[in-house]
C-alpha cells in the first residue's frame, strides 16, 4: 500500500469490533521505478473509501514489509479491492515491484490499545 517513509510512529488506534484487518506482507524486487509515487497515490485514494479506518506499516531494510489496513465492514473492503486505479496498481506491482507477497483478510473480534501519553496510573497495580 505505501512506502511510509514519513509515517507516524503511533499505531492506528483500536476500534470498536467487529471490523476487518487486511495484512499485506511483501518483499520488493530491485525494480522500483514509479513505486513511491503509486504508493502515495494509493494511500490518498484509500482514504476516500467510506469505511476505511487507517493503516499501519513496518519494514525491515532489505527485507519484508508489512502493511495492515483497517476497514469497518466487508463493503469497504470490496470498494477498495475493486477500485479501478487500485487494480491497475496491483497489476503493476505483480509485474514490476514485488518478488512475492501474501494477503490475509481477518475479521477483528477484539481490540484494545494503550498509550503512555494518555495512561493513568492505577495505584492498585503499583
Amino acid at each position: 500500500m505505501n512506502d511510509h517513509s514519513a509515517a507516524s510512529s503511533a499505531p492506528v488506534p483500536a476500534f470498536e469490533p467487529p471490523y476487518y484487518a487486511v495484512v499485506f506482507t511483501s518483499v520488493r524486487s530491485q525494480e522500483q521505478d514509479g513505486y513511491g509515487e503509486t504508493a502515495a497515490r494509493m494511500e490518498e485514494l484509500v482514504k476516500d473509501v467510506p469505511g476505511y479506518l487507517g493503516m499501519d506499516h513496518a519494514q525491515t531494510p532489505g527485507g519484508p514489509a508489512i502493511t495492515v489496513g483497517y476497514f469497518r465492514d466487508a463493503d469497504a473492503l470490496t470498494r477498495w479491492r475493486t477500485d479501478a486505479e487500485h487494480r491497475a496498481a496491483q497489476r503493476r506491482g505483480r509485474d514490476e515491484w514485488y518478488e512475492s507477497y501474501t494477503l490475509h483478510v481477518a475479521k477483528v473480534e477484539r481490540s484494545h490499545g494503550f498509550s503512555r501519553a494518555g495512561a493513568r496510573r492505577d495505584p492498585a497495580r503499583d
